[in-house]
Parts: C-alpha cells; sequence; structure tokens
C-alpha cells in the first residue's frame, strides 16, 4: 500500500496519552496524569443543548457561530480583560486543539519557524510539524521559576520566524506570566513583526494573581495588530467532550478567518454552541467551585511534597503541580512512570511529554477527587 505522508510518519506519540491509557487499562488506577474536570455538569447547559436537539435544530449555522455565542464570548472577554472587541472577530472553534491549529493554518507556511516553549504543551509542536512549519523552542528553566525570559527567546529569532506562542496560565507548569512581562512580549513581537497566538485555555482559574491577556497591550489597528487568543470552555466549564472553544483574531481579516474555517470543519455542532452560549450567560457557580477545589487540592498536595522534600513549583493557575522526582526517575522519566504505575497504581504526567526541560520533572492533575489526589501524591518516594 502506499505510504502515508512524511510529516505524519514523523508525529511523536503523545506521552500524556501513553500513560493515561495505560492507567485507563489498569484496574484500581489513580489517574493524576490528564486534565479532566471531575464535576457534573450545571443542569442548565446539559437542558441548552438538549433543547437544540429537541426542537431539530441540527442544521449547518454560520462558519463563525451563532451570533449571540459570538457575542457573549466577546462580552466574558471585554468584561475580564478591558479589551474592546466585537463579535465580529470571535470565531467559536471545535474546541481549543481545532483552534490552534486554526490559528497556525492562517499564519504558516511550509518552513516558516514557530517559537514554542519548553516545557510547552505537546500539541504546539505537533500540530506545527503537520503544517510543515518548524518549531523551535525557547526554554523555562528552573532558575527561572520557569518563567519566559526575552533574551532567551529573542536569540532564537532568525528571517523564517512568524510566531510566539504564549501560554498563560501554563499547562503543564501552572506559572502565570506577570502583565509586565506579557507587556515585553507583546513588544518583542512588534519589534520583530511576529504574529503572538496566546493559548488562554486556564485563564479562568488563578489563585491570587491575575491572567493578562497580551491581547490588552495588542493594537486595534487592522494590518498593526498581531494576537490571537485562543479560549476553551473545556476547562472552564468541563465541557471536554462538547468540543467548544474560540479563537479572537486581529481585526482585518475576518474573511479569511471564514474561508480557512469552512475548509477545516465548516462549523461547529449547533448543540455544542448551545450548550455553550447557557454556560457563558448562566449562574457562574460552576466556575467558583472549581477554582475552589483546584486551590484545595493545590494546597493540600503542595503541603504533602513539601513533607516528603520533593521539590516543586507553586502553581499560580491551572489545575496542575510541577513537581521535580529526578531523586528517583533515573534520568528517564518517561519509563519511570510506567513503572510507577505498575507498582503503586498511580499515574501522572511524564514532564519530557512537555518538552527536554521537563526530564526528572512530573505534571501532577489536581481537578481529580481530593482524597485520590492525596492517596496518589503520599505514594512518591520521599526525597531523602
Amino acid at each position: 500500500m502506499p505510504e502515508l505522508a512524511l510529516h505524519v510518519r514523523d508525529v511523536p506519540v503523545n506521552q500524556i496519552r501513553e500513560i493515561t491509557e495505560a492507567a485507563w487499562a489498569t484496574p484500581g488506577a489513580i489517574v493524576l496524569s490528564i486534565g479532566e474536570p471531575g464535576f457534573a455538569l450545571p443542569r442548565h447547559v446539559l437542558d441548552a443543548g438538549i433543547a437544540c436537539l429537541d426542537r431539530d435544530e441540527t442544521n449547518y449555522t454560520p462558519n463563525a457561530g451563532i451570533p449571540a455565542l459570538r457575542e457573549a464570548f466577546a462580552a466574558r472577554f471585554r468584561e475580564q480583560q478591558g479589551v474592546g472587541i466585537g463579535a465580529e472577530r470571535v470565531y467559536v472553534v471545535d474546541g481549543a486543539q481545532q483552534g490552534l491549529h486554526f490559528a497556525m493554518s492562517l499564519l504558516l507556511s511550509p518552513g516558516d519557524e514557530i517559537l514554542i516553549p519548553n516545557p510547552g504543551y505537546p500539541t504546539f509542536a505537533m500540530t506545527s510539524r503537520l503544517l510543515h512549519a518548524v518549531p523551535v523552542q525557547y526554554p523555562l528553566y528552573p532558575k527561572n521559576d520557569f518563567q519566559p525570559h526575552i533574551e532567551d527567546i529573542e536569540a532564537l529569532i532568525t528571517p523564517r520566524t512568524r510566531v510566539l506562542v504564549l501560554n498563560s496560565p501554563s499547562n503543564p507548569l501552572g506559572a502565570v506570566i506577570s502583565e509586565e512581562a506579557t507587556r515585553e512580549l507583546v513588544e518583542l513581537a512588534v519589534r520583530h513583526d511576529l504574529w503572538i497566538i496566546s493559548d488562554e485555555c486556564y485563564e479562568a482559574f488563578t489563585f491570587d494573581v491575575p491572567h493578562v491577556s497580551p491581547a490588552r497591550f495588542d493594537s486595534n489597528v487592522p494590518g498593526e495588530a498581531r494576537v490571537f487568543t485562543s479560549l476553551t470552555l473545556s476547562k472552564t466549564y468541563g465541557l471536554t467532550g462538547l468540543r467548544i472553544g474560540a479563537l479572537i483574531c486581529p481585526p482585518g481579516i475576518e474573511q479569511k478567518m471564514n474561508n480557512v474555517m469552512e475548509s477545516i470543519v465548516s462549523c461547529v455542532a449547533s448543540p455544542s454552541q448551545y450548550a455553550a452560549l447557557a454556560a457563558l450567560t448562566g449562574p457562574q457557580d460552576y466556575v467558583y467551585q472549581a477554582r475552589d477545589h483546584y486551590r484545595n487540592n493545590r494546597d493540600a498536595a503542595s503541603a504533602v511534597l513539601e513533607a516528603k522534600g520533593i521539590p516543586f513549583l507553586g502553581a499560580q493557575g491551572a489545575f496542575y503541580l510541577w513537581a521535580d522526582v529526578s531523586h528517583v526517575s533515573g534520568g528517564d522519566v518517561r519509563t519511570w512512570v510506567r513503572k510507577f504505575l505498575a507498582e503503586s497504581g498511580v499515574s501522572f504526567a511524564p514532564g519530557t511529554a512537555f518538552g527536554s526541560i521537563g526530564e526528572g520533572w512530573i505534571r501532577i492533575a489536581l481537578c481529580g477527587g481530593h482524597q485520590d489526589l492525596l492517596d496518589g501524591v503520599n505514594r512518591l518516594p520521599a526525597k531523602v
């Protein structure tokens, strides 16, 4: 039979899925390797999706989504970030991952370079390679509390660099980029005429620090604006299976966005859109309760790690803890997490899933049950 395309043959295994699927196949395993909110969905959100099906509203929607949902996304962004965007710049997407693919499809030509964080979410590299672009990892070092440094990024920029990817709050780190650093990163992009794709999946969950979108510092002038903002309701409202999010684009490219959206998915399923509308415009109790749960889980797991002498990064946002297990992982944390699952019945995501700087680290998901989390983290070997 004919061979698959070379760029597809070279797509690596997602190590998060690798360990999680092994955990799902392990009876009684405590799964702390995947970011899946565990709360029941609010009834009004479920009812809105069901009502859409009951009235047989199952035809195509506009490429960019139903107008009311676009406005709801825009209104939320205006309220939270103080950025004066209209609904015409909001494109409803089939989850944040499709939004990232959408943005990269618009911005990258074969051979272009895209700057992505290391450690960073693995699909940043996977998606850009599928588009024949070249991912270039900029380092986030432990000595800098895994925060981006302008000098480290600027040293990697070449004439082929087109896009800078930012992710705050960070998956896997739980780190949040400050307002000052965010402004400086936008200024860097302006100096070098780069686009910015800002992955803000976890914007609803920060602890004692604000979430600041790069869009705050972007121009509103067509031809000068450069920030694409990727949002999702998967984490904010636990709608992971409904595949619903938004991509906010710079002004002036709306028609191009429509054309590309048509060629990728045409539009998002209408029941998901109406459920999302209910989530954004209805009671926000779910978000508040989830934030409190993640904070409590963070504090409890942090206390266990401290008692065991295991170094970790204090999470300022998202729902992950980033912990250093190099004292037991032997320089191969990917192999170690499989061994630990087999011996202890607990799965963590290996740090190497997120880049080379993740060697010796694990990502601990804080979004599940409190007791499972404590039981799992308590099984980690102490650092003597």
